[in-house]
């Protein structure tokens, strides 16, 4: 007597794409359970100090006026 079927991926296919295959929903912030301790503790603190936007433009602006100062006190030591 013949084998008879063990599998067949017939119609699979039409029958996936009736409803459209969609990719997996991305969510704004990913779960963090599971995820290894240390990393987590590092991210902490990572996110602790970290700069809003306007602190970031006060800091950056102060570093450029001081680069400034140190040329002219530079070009002035110079010239003595």
């Amino acid at each position: 007597m013949a084998k008879s079927k063990n599998h067949t991926n017939h119609n699979q296919n039409r029958k996936d794409h009736r409803n459209g295959i969609k990719r997996p929903k991305r969510f704004r912030q990913e779960s963090t359970l599971g995820v290894c301790a240390k990393f987590l503790k590092n991210l902490k603190f990572a996110k602790k100090h970290n700069l809003n936007t306007k602190q970031q433009l006060k800091r950056a602006t102060y570093r450029m006026a001081m680069r400034e100062a140190r040329k002219k006190n530079a070009v002035a030591q110079g010239q003595k």
